[in-house]
C-alpha cells in the first residue's frame, strides 16, 4: 500500500475533534503571540456571518411548516401549552437554584467597586419596557423584522401563516412545496458552513485572549467559579432529574449534542447551532414539527444559561453591596427575573440590561453591574453552551409528553428484549 493510500485511510476528525484543535490553537496564538491573535477576529466574523446569514431563511419556514403539520393533527394548542408551561416551571426553577446558590455562597462580598467606571453601560438601557417589548412581537413591518434578525416576531409572523395555509387546504400545497424545499437547501447550506467552524473558533479565541488576557478572569474567578458551579449543576443534576421526571434519554441526548454545546461554548453564540440542533433532534427522534416549533420558541423564552448567570449577577451586586433579602424580596426578585429573563433574547445587550434592571429595582448601583460587564466573555462561554443543552431536552420532553419520541420507545424496547 503506497502513502498515499495510507493517508486516504485515515480518518478524519470528528467536529468536535476539529473544533477543539482550533480552540487550543486559538487560545495559544493569542497568549504567545496577541499582535497575531488580534488579527484574525475576522476568521470568526466570517464563520458567525455565513452562519447567521441563513438563520433567518431557514426557521421561518420550519415554524410555517411545522404549524401546518401540529395543526393537520390538531395538536398546536396543546403542544404550545405545554412548551410554555414546560419552559416557566423549569427557568424558574433554575433561578430559584441560583439565587440560593448565591446567597449562600455570599458572592462579590468583599469587593471594592469605588473606582469602578460605568462608561462600559454608556448607551444601554436600564429598563425594560414591556409594553414595548409586547407590542414588538407584533411586526408592523414584517420585511423590517426579517431584516433586524428579530425571531420573536418573525416566529409570530409564521404561526399566523401556517394556520392561513391549513386554513385554505388544498390551495396551500404549492406553497407547503416551496418551503419544504427551501428549507432542505438551507439545512445544505448550514451543513457547508459548519465546516468552517475550527476555523471560526481559532479566530475568536485567539483574538479573545489577545485583546483580554486573563487578568479580568483571575481578579474577578470568585464569580467565574460559582458561575461554572451553577451551569455544572443545571447541566450534570437538573437537567438529568427531568429527563429522568419524564423518562427520557438525557445522557444520551447531552452525548449526541455534545459537539454543538462545544462549537456555542468557544463561539458564544448559541443562535449559530440553532439550525443543527434541529437536525440533530430529528435524528434523536423528535418529529420535525416539535423539533422546528419547541426549539425555535425555546431560543426566546427558554434559556436556561441566562437565568442561571443573571440569578448568580444579581446575587453578586447584592453582596457586593451588603444588601439584605427577606423572603419576601426573595420571592418579588424570583418573579421579576422569571418574568424579564423571558426578553433577553429580543432587546440589544439583554443580559445586561436585565442585570441593570434588577440593580434599579433593589436600589444598587451601576458600578457592580459594569464590573460584570468587563469579565463577560469568559461567563458567557459557559451560559451560551448551558441554553443550547435545555434547548436540545426542551423538545425531547414535549415529543415524549405526545408520545412521538421515537427514540425513547426503541430504547426501551431494546431493554424489555435484554431483560427477557
Amino acid at each position: 500500500m503506497s502513502v498515499l493510500e495510507k493517508v486516504k485511510r485515515i480518518k478524519k476528525p470528528g467536529l468536535m475533534v476539529q473544533v477543539l484543535i482550533g480552540a487550543v490553537i486559538g487560545i495559544l496564538a493569542g497568549y504567545f503571540s496577541p499582535q497575531l491573535g488580534t488579527e484574525t477576529e475576522f476568521l470568526g466574523t466570517i464563520f458567525m456571518n455565513s452562519i447567521q446569514m441563513v438563520i433567518v431563511p431557514l426557521i421561518f419556514p420550519l415554524i410555517v411548516l411545522a404549524i401546518v403539520e401540529i395543526s393537520k393533527a390538531k395538536r398546536f394548542g396543546g403542544i404550545a401549552l405545554k412548551s410554555f408551561g414546560y419552559f416557566f416551571i423549569v427557568t424558574t426553577a433554575l433561578i430559584v437554584m441560583t439565587l440560593l446558590i448565591g446567597l449562600w455562597s455570599d458572592v462579590g462580598s468583599g469587593f471594592l467597586v469605588d473606582s469602578v467606571s460605568t462608561e462600559t453601560l454608556n448607551g444601554i438601557a436600564n429598563s425594560i419596557d414591556f409594553r414595548t417589548f409586547l407590542l414588538g412581537i407584533i411586526p408592523s413591518n414584517v420585511f423590517q423584522a426579517f431584516a433586524d434578525g428579530n425571531l420573536l416576531p418573525i416566529i409570530f409572523f409564521g404561526v399566523f401563516l401556517g394556520v392561513s395555509l391549513v386554513a385554505i387546504g388544498e390551495q396551500a400545497k404549492p406553497v407547503i412545496t416551496f418551503f419544504d424545499a427551501w428549507s432542505k437547501a438551507m439545512f445544505k447550506m448550514v451543513n457547508y458552513a459548519i465546516a468552517l467552524a475550527p476555523i471560526g473558533v481559532f479566530g475568536f479565541l485567539a483574538y479573545d485572549v489577545a485583546a483580554y488576557g486573563v487578568g479580568n478572569l483571575l481578579s474577578l474567578g470568585q464569580f467565574v467559579l460559582w458561575a461554572y458551579i451553577a451551569y455544572a449543576l443545571v447541566a450534570f443534576v437538573v437537567y438529568p432529574l427531568v429527563g429522568l421526571l419524564f423518562k427520557v434519554p438525557y445522557f444520551s441526548l447531552l452525548k449526541e449534542t455534545s459537539d454543538l454545546s462545544l462549537l456555542a461554548f468557544s463561539a458564544g453564540s448559541s443562535s449559530i447551532v440553532l439550525p443543527s440542533l434541529i437536525e440533530r433532534l430529528k435524528k434523536f427522534g423528535v418529529p420535525e414539527s416539535i423539533a422546528s416549533f419547541v426549539t425555535s420558541l425555546g431560543y426566546s423564552f427558554n434559556l436556561g444559561g441566562a437565568a442561571v448567570y443573571t440569578s448568580m449577577a444579581v446575587m453578586f451586586v447584592v453582596n457586593l453591596y451588603g444588601a439584605t433579602l427577606n423572603v419576601t424580596d426573595f420571592m418579588v426578585l424570583t418573579l421579576f427575573l422569571t418574568i424579564i429573563t423571558k426578553s433577553i433574547a429580543a432587546v440589544p445587550s439583554g443580559a445586561v440590561v436585565v442585570l441593570l434592571a434588577s440593580a434599579t429595582q433593589l436600589g444598587l448601583p451601576p458600578q457592580g453591574v459594569a464590573l460584570l460587564v468587563s469579565i463577560d466573555f469568559f461567563v458567557n462561554a459557559g451560559r451560551t453552551a448551558l441554553n443550547v443543552v435545555g434547548n436540545a431536552l426542551a423538545p425531547v420532553v414535549i415529543a415524549k409528553t405526545e408520545g412521538q419520541l421515537k427514540a425513547a420507545e426503541l430504547s426501551s424496547r431494546k431493554k424489555s428484549v435484554k431483560s427477557a
